[in-house]
């Protein structure tokens, strides 16, 4: 049994000194009634912290369970089950039928969906969707992501091999460019997976994005590895006067001018690697969603130097992405984030402070970060180009 949080909450005090010192002590005693049998057994009996008990508990478990009820989702969007309910409410019998399970199997995995919030119990015996499975049902995107992450439960079936440094995982071939020298020469086939995949993916980020953020200030935005330009669609969509522009490799690109030409979005597309080719110059707004947590320190920092370069005095670079530390979401920085770009082969979480050394470095002089409603999902950065080159300080404020 875990009751952690039944044991002395240790103070927030720094992590040297006097303060370090006593918060290591009172971690220590923690540690030492958690240990006991007796505490433990006291803690859950007692009043007061039984509901402290049995939520440790139950957290304990789904750690060990998180696995299983992941594979229950993953299940459900490969048989494609939301769809069907998502039109009207089905029989276990029913079901079985539609996915081509047997009976058994199929009344194991309703339930197991119910259990987990994907699905409800309706009248007559029947399922219908539950307040989980009506939000997969409704974004392709999200669905997209959860078929994808088959890749990365292979690499994590031996997760000291995948820590210990072993490479050619299956992330890493998904994401090609992880590993690629010369990401320019990849072929059209080799981006196609992971482009359609972001794209699907990107109007949950861009509808975060778009509500933070005050786009009407800007004249002219380039979106630095834009993919296939869904983020630039989301923005013509609500700022249609704004001149619009997108850089990624070349193979990404042609799909991006395919993509943009057929769904009517005026926007000019430019190719090439931001490792080694300059960014365009002529726009007061450069945005990075999704890209700076993907590739390592120096590789990020030579980035932002690159994009400082680009934009003119007083000129705005928006960098959104899910960030370590994010009060609430703890476990989607360095534990989730953390392992998945291991396995993607280069990438680390970042928290805002880390960007904003960082960028303070690259020569922008203040960063503010723009509230999003769901940080989870996406935090947004805004770091203001400075009009000189000299390392200087910035500040994270919060707008």
């Amino acid at each position: 049994m875990s009751l952690i949080a039944a044991a002395p909450c240790p103070p927030a005090v720094p992590r040297s000194g006097i303060g370090g010192r006593v918060r290591d002590g009172v971690l220590d005693l923690r540690d030492r009634l958690l240990a006991s049998p007796r505490f433990r057994r006291l803690a859950a009996a007692f009043p007061l912290t039984r509901g402290i008990a049995r939520a440790e508990t139950r957290a304990l478990f789904d750690l060990c369970a998180g696995f299983v009820y992941s594979q229950v989702l993953a299940a459900c969007v490969r048989l494609d089950l939301f769809r069907p309910l998502r039109e009207a409410p089905r029989t276990a019998e029913e079901v079985a039928v539609l996915t081509g399970l047997p009976a058994e199997g199929a009344e194991r995995l309703l339930k197991a969906a119910v259990a987990l919030r994907l699905l409800d119990r309706r009248s007559g015996g029947r399922y219908g969707l539950g307040p989980l499975g009506a939000v997969v049902a409704a974004d392709g995107g999200v669905a997209a992501m959860v078929a994808h992450h088959a890749a990365l439960y292979r690499d994590l079936a031996d997760p000291v091999a995948l820590l210990r440094g072993n490479r050619g995982t299956a992330l890493a071939e998904y994401w090609p460019y992880a590993g690629a020298e010369d990401v320019g020469s990849l072929a059209a086939e080799r981006v196609a997976d992971y482009s359609a995949l972001m794209a699907a993916s990107q109007p949950m980020v861009a509808d975060e994005i778009l509500a933070a953020c005050r786009f009407d200030r800007f004249q002219a935005l380039l979106d630095v590895g834009g993919g296939e330009g869904a983020f630039l669609e989301a923005v013509a969509a609500r700022h249609p006067k704004l001149s619009l522009a997108l850089f990624d490799v070349p193979a990404v690109a042609e799909r991006a001018r395919a993509r943009l030409s057929a769904r009517g979005v005026r926007a000019e597309v430019f190719a090439g690697d931001f490792r080694r080719d300059p960014i365009p110059a002529g726009f007061d707004a450069i945005s990075l969603v999704r890209i700076a947590h993907d590739h390592d320190d120096a590789t990020v920092f030579a980035l932002f130097r690159t994009l400082r370069q680009a934009l003119p005095p007083g000129g705005s670079l928006l960098l959104a992405e899910p960030l370590a530390g994010t009060k609430g979401a703890e476990p989607v920085g360095d534990a989730y984030f953390g392992l998945y770009l291991w396995a993607m082969g280069r990438g680390r979480p970042r928290t805002a402070e880390a960007y904003r050394l960082m960028l303070a470095e690259a020569g922008f002089d203040t960063v503010r970060e723009r509230r999003t409603r769901i940080p989870l999902l996406v935090r947004v950065l805004e770091a203001r180009a400075g009009r000189g080159f000299a390392h200087g300080s910035a500040s994270v404020n919060h707008a």
